[in-house]
């Protein structure tokens, strides 16, 4: 049997920083959570690109909810933003800015009941589709040696760790991760995708 293909919608940005606020409520493991405001002030500006997975409640297939989301912004050489300044003098040791286009996958996960299904990895997917399109070199990523489900995801989707950051508790220490974009990672994309533009 056939899987249908993945439910996506990627929103305009008023719109999706709303539905973005609204989703992270059900993601109990980020202890803080990202409001409306956060990613308007974020995003304004700047090419920027908002998906989210949907998938039917398993007891109601009538019922079509967001299941998973992934929000990325374009990562200057020169950032004004004191958090984006701070990343950049992170990463400059270990990615090449100079007349190249950075993608910064900011947020994103999957609740925990639709996780291993393969909505992240259509997201993804979808991302980098549009990341090509658009003209970027690498996507970059930052997580928390913690999430060990983001890690396995990653690494699953063949991005490359660059760089990783000590902390006095280990579970805390930074973990930055990149893959390297152009027409041939196109090649290797599996999930079937059905995209609405909201």
């Amino acid at each position: 049997m056939t899987r249908p293909p993945y439910l996506i919608r990627e929103y305009p940005l008023q719109q999706g920083a709303l539905e973005i606020a609204y989703i992270e409520e059900y993601f109990s493991e980020f202890p803080l959570r990202k409001t409306a405001t956060d990613l308007l002030m974020r995003l304004e500006g700047r090419e920027c690109q908002i998906l989210m997975a949907e998938a039917p409640l398993p007891h109601d297939p009538t019922t079509v909810v967001p299941v998973s989301y992934k929000v990325s912004h374009e990562l200057r050489e020169e950032e004004s933003d004191p958090k984006l300044a701070d990343l950049v003098e992170r990463v400059a040791p270990v990615v090449k800015f100079k007349d190249r286009k950075i993608l910064y996958n900011w947020l994103g996960a999957t609740r925990r009941d639709w996780r291993g299904q393969g909505h992240f990895r259509a997201l993804t997917e979808e991302q980098e589709v549009w990341a090509v399109t658009q003209g970027y070199d690498e996507v970059i990523v930052k997580t928390k040696n913690r999430y060990y489900d983001m890690r396995g995801t990653l690494d699953s989707l063949q991005f490359d760790v660059i760089k990783f950051e000590p902390a006095d508790d280990n579970m805390e220490s930074k973990v930055y991760v990149s893959k390297r974009l152009g027409p041939f990672v196109l090649d290797a994309h599996r999930s079937r995708r059905q995209v609405v533009r909201a």
